[in-house]
Parts: structure tokens; sequence; C-alpha cells
């Protein structure tokens, strides 16, 4: 691996429920499980009610109710140690300051303290991803006495790739982590966990896609099955 991972403390925080498995659940499964990490994911969404014209979570209690069962599965399934869970609207962080996402991040990372962390691409065609992306940055910025060292983007299938490609921020991957076969399905056995996002093939989000998207990576670096990462910052 190009970084040291070994026995480091990852966090991963993203927009919506099932987020924190479909860019990297693979490579999670690896550092917990092979190299002894600990690995902490934060959800900043609810992740449902956009469903609805107008907003109302009462409406969809029950359904935010499952869906926050299903993300102790799924992070059961990847290896995950705990997860920090917030209720911003599905689909409506532009109406959020960003500021208020950057307090919530910077609070999970003065009490985790990683060593690295995984979020989304800044380019992607949800807005949530991308105001998650700019949370972090700006939560992380390198001023003095700041720990954080290393931020990586991660892809978001069925989000990151329906981008415009005029758009002036494409995913160019340039971090390649290999994983396993069992790594994989671990990942998309945490997938089949979310009630409300699993989908059939050809979707993207389905069992079949999820590990063809993993057989495309690992063709690029001559290796079975791959995640691929954008490097955003790193201080050696």
């Amino acid at each position: 691996m190009p970084f040291d991972f070994e026995g480091k403390k990852v966090l991963v925080v993203v927009a919506h429920p099932d987020d924190e498995l479909l860019g990297l659940g693979a490579t999670i499964h690896r550092l917990v499980h092979r190299h002894g990490c600990t690995a902490r994911a934060v959800i900043l969404g609810e992740g449902i009610t956009s469903r609805s014209e107008v907003r109302d979570p009462e409406k969809w209690a029950e359904e935010l109710r499952v869906h926050r069962s299903n993300i102790e599965r799924a992070a059961a399934a990847i290896g995950y140690g705990s997860t920090g869970i917030y209720d911003f609207a599905d689909n409506r962080f532009d109406s959020v300051d960003l500021l208020d996402l950057v307090k919530v991040f910077e609070q999970e990372k003065e009490q985790f303290q990683p060593d690295y962390i995984f979020t989304h691409h800044g380019g992607d065609t949800n807005i949530d991803h991308r105001r998650t992306f700019e949370a972090v940055v700006t939560g992380s910025r390198p001023v003095p006495g700041e720990p954080m060292r290393t931020i990586l983007a991660c892809e978001t299938p069925s989000s990151t790739e329906w981008q415009a490609a005029s758009y002036p921020n494409p995913f160019l991957p340039n971090v390649f982590l290999a994983v396993t076969e069992d790594d994989v399905q671990a990942k998309i056995s945490g997938m089949e966990a979310y009630e409300f996002e699993k989908r059939p093939y050809p979707h993207p989000r389905s069992p079949e896609a999820l590990r063809i998207l993993a057989q495309r990576w690992g063709v690029v670096i001559g290796q079975p099955f791959a995640e691929a990462f954008m490097l955003v910052r790193h201080i050696g």
C-alpha cells in the first residue's frame, strides 16, 4: 500500500446511508481486517425525505427508523467500529450553511483523531456529496496545529459517473488500493442490508455492478480487484 495504514484510525465522512460502502467498502473491510485499522463512519444526511415533494420527516418516520437500523447492519458487514449519524435534509445540503456541516465534521475529527480521512469526490452529481467534500476540506485546512495529514476522495457509483462530461472537476483517480474477493463480497453484503437503496442489475448499486467496478479498477493496476481514489492532500 502507498500509505502506512497499519493500526491506524480511519474516518469516513459521507452524505447518506450507503455512501460509506459504495466507493470504499471493500477497502475499509481490508483495512480493518488485515491492517488492524479502527474505522468510523460519519453519515451527515438522513437519506430518505427527498423522495417526497415536500420534506416531511414525520411522514417518513418508519422508513427513517429502518434506514438507521440498516446502517448498523451494513457497518457490521464491513467492520466499522462506530458510526456517527446525523439528520441533515436529504439532497438539500445546499440549503444548509456550509459552516453547520463543517462544525459537525470538526467535532467528529476532534473526538476521533483520525490518521486518514476518506470522503466524497468534489465533482459528483449529488449536491450533498459536493457539500460534504467542501466541509471536509474546509475543516481540515493545513493551518499550524492541524493534525490531519491525508485526505482521499472516493467515487460514489450512481453519482460520480453520472456527472456531465463537461463538468470541470472529473474523477481522475491516482490512488488504487487492491482488495480481495472477500473484501468485495463484504461490500456487497453491506449494500444488500440497505432495504431502500439496493437495486437490480444493471443499476450501479447492484451486486453485479459493484463487482464489475472492482474488477474494472483491478484491471487498471493488474490485480483481480481494486478501488480507486483521488488524493486530495498528503503531508509527509
